[in-house]
């Protein structure tokens, strides 16, 4: 065995001892820390004996931080299906999708077909100034071919500094187009609003960041001025709506609710046991309101749903919701790492626990294919969107029934 292996075998066995004393929790002669003991040596030891195994009869060679660093990934992603090791770029990334911006070219890309392709520029950023058109496939960066095997590593170098400049190559029709641009700092909206008749409302929101819930209420104070009065009904979308932002989601819901609990949750640390209340204060001054939801509305986006519902405060169109019923924490380490570790399990107003089961709509519509995707127009189709539809049949003879008690 080489020293190299030795030492890591010395450091593996102190961190898995030290982990293991702690939790026996008993004296040294107590059985059931031996046990513990015992076993923690025999697992440390066998993995000193795979690593110096892959190290030595791999087909390539394997740098030891790669090992490792595997290792640790490894570690982490098997505790649960939400929990993460990060390395340096997949932290910032990470802290860039919560904070709702960040410095790059404003294009947002999916892989289909096997290719690049670009879903849509972001209005105003300089993807879209420099002609960048939905349905481009990006080959190249800076003059480097895209490699699918490493999507996210071009993603990443689509971003840098602000001001910095960035080269990318798009096929469109078979002809490769070159756009140079400046990068330059790019707020990613998560709210999307639309007044749908006269003191009606609907307000999208696609994720759960920083800034939704103050997006959030500025939407409707616009809406309120459009239609020239206090709304009698508001749409709120959030199907395909993954999460985010634990207290996003508390703030969304205190928009909406004067009393009672948000969200509760419990977990081993002091940090990861909490309840969240609602403040006095409904923006809508207890007008109509429907939540849509569906499979893909999950974690956030469940927490309101779930707090709305159970206070009555909204009626809850769709198919049930993702089940998604756990909070990660972002544990920052050394040289600029992190763990998204799970470290509570959350429970709606009337304590349950929605993980796996998801929240039951209180009215049933089934997904129209296609929705709730905007047109190209930007504007909702409330005919076609049959979800939509019936939240709007529900808020209509209210909005009106309400204003004739004006």
């Amino acid at each position: 065995m080489s020293l190299k292996v030795r030492a890591i075998l010395v450091v593996v066995i102190g961190v898995v001892l030290g982990l293991s004393l702690s939790v026996g929790g008993g004296l040294i002669g107590d059985r059931p820390t031996l046990d513990k003991q015992e076993l923690a040596w025999q697992q440390a030891r066998l993995f000193a004996e795979v690593f110096e195994r892959v190290k030595r009869d791999y087909v390539e060679p394997v740098d030891d931080a790669v090992l490792l660093e595997s290792a640790i990934r490894g570690m982490v992603r098997d505790l649960d299906a939400h929990s993460q090791y990060l390395d340096a770029r997949e932290y910032r990334d990470i802290r860039v999708s919560t904070m709702g911006s960040y410095s790059g070219i404003g294009v947002e890309v999916d892989s289909v077909d096997g290719v690049l392709r670009v879903v849509t520029p972001i209005a105003g950023s300089p993807a879209a100034r420099s002609g960048i058109q939905s349905g481009d496939q990006i080959i190249a960066v800076d003059g480097v071919a895209i490699e699918m095997a490493s999507l996210q590593q071009t993603v990443g170098r689509l971003r840098g500094h602000a001001g910095s400049r960035v080269t990318v190559t798009v096929l469109r029709d078979d002809v490769a187009i070159e756009h140079e641009m400046r990068r330059q700092v790019i707020r990613v909206a998560s709210v999307h609003k639309e007044l749908l008749a006269p003191s009606l409302g609907y307000i999208r929101v696609s994720q759960f960041s920083d800034n939704t819930a103050r997006e959030l209420g500025r939407a409707v104070d616009e809406l309120q001025i459009a239609s020239g009065g206090m709304l009698e009904g508001l749409v709120l979308d959030l199907r395909n709506n993954p999460g985010g932002v634990l207290d996003s989601a508390v703030d969304v819901s205190d928009l909406f609710l004067d009393v009672g609990v948000i969200v509760s949750a419990d977990g081993r640390s002091y940090d990861s046991r909490f309840t969240r209340s609602a403040h006095r204060g409904d923006i809508l001054d207890g007008a109509s309101m429907v939540v849509l939801v569906n499979k893909g509305s999950a974690s956030a986006s469940e927490i309101v749903a779930g707090a709305l519902q159970d206070h009555d405060r909204a009626l809850i169109v769709g198919t049930p919701t993702f089940g998604k019923g756990l909070v990660q924490t972002v544990v920052p380490l050394t040289k600029g790492r992190a763990i998204k570790l799970t470290t509570s399990r959350y429970f709606t107003p009337s304590g349950d626990s929605i993980h796996e089961v998801g929240i039951e709509p209180d009215v049933f519509v089934e997904d129209t294919p296609g929705f709730p995707d905007l047109t190209l127009s930007g504007m909702v189709d409330r005919e076609a969107d049959a979800q939509l539809a019936g939240a709007i049949e529900y808020l209509q003879p209210r909005a009106v029934m309400h204003s004739n008690a004006q």
